[in-house]
């Protein structure tokens, strides 16, 4: 039997401070947790995916910048995690020379696709982007199914959404045809402030489609999980920001149905 594609799904706003490496950590954990066998790819030169997931950079021996600058076998750069079923590709501090490097390369767009072929018995790829919109995210839209984008509920978030729509829009013509919106899901989100409630209702005014109906809240215990090397599922399971990732993995699994 031949084996299914895995959904790859590139979690990317090119603001930073949103949540996006927290929404990747914490979806990618309740993936696996609901029995899906999944892969966290850091494509950020902060690395935080790596340190959340418990992986310690300075021993990393291959990280995502030798598979796209080095050529190097995604596989050889898989390493396991505290969840079972969840494994992640490091980054580590050299990716930051990798939007120079890959400007010279050939297929510079594609090397992430090309590197994702043929990945073997994987249900799900989460591509954890930088905040920013070059080659590094440029590459995660080029090989993903889908777009997750976290959005907090600030003064600017529309203007920024809408210049990542662009993005998504040109890719999508250019390189990857078949990539589609996953969701939009808002993050950090205070319910006591009108602001917040305005953000939100103005983007589903919007983008109504295309909003998800998770809202994920500020949280204390979301942001201590990492500093323990773990999604908020091993660190407080019944924590408000565990119940609206673990609601959050159900919206994905349904998308994926």
């Amino acid at each position: 039997m031949e084996q299914q594609a895995p959904r790859i799904i590139a979690v990317t706003n090119q603001k930073g401070g949103v949540g996006k490496t927290t929404t990747a950590i914490n979806l990618a954990g309740g993936l696996a947790l609901a029995g899906r066998e999944t892969l966290l790819i850091d494509l950020d030169p902060q690395g935080n995916a790596t340190t959340g997931l418990g992986v310690d950079r300075a021993g990393v021996s291959r990280s995502i910048y030798d598979v796209l600058v080095r050529g190097s076998q995604l596989r050889d750069a898989v390493l396991e995690t505290l969840v079972p079923g969840l494994r992640v590709v490091p980054s580590e501090m050299d990716l930051v020379g990798a939007e120079i490097e890959l400007v010279t390369m050939s297929e510079r767009e594609s090397r992430l696709k090309h590197a994702l072929a043929g990945l073997g018995a994987i249900d799900y790829v989460l591509l954890d982007c930088p905040p920013s919109l070059g080659l590094l995210t440029v590459n995660a839209l080029t090989a993903a199914s889908t777009v997750l984008i976290p959005l907090q509920c600030e003064y600017y978030a529309m203007e920024g959404l809408a210049h990542l729509l662009r993005t998504v829009s040109v890719v999508k013509q250019r390189l990857n045809p078949a990539l589609e919106i996953e969701g939009i899901v808002f993050t950090m989100y205070d319910a006591r402030t009108s602001l917040a409630a305005q953000v939100r209702q103005e983007v589903q005014e919007h983008l109504r489609e295309k909003t998800l109906q998770t809202v994920i809240p500020r949280s204390v215990r979301l942001t201590e999980a990492p500093s323990h090397g773990r999604p908020i599922f091993l660190h407080d399971l019944r924590s408000p920001g565990s119940i609206a990732y673990l609601e959050l993995t159900k919206e994905i699994l349904t998308h994926g149905n």
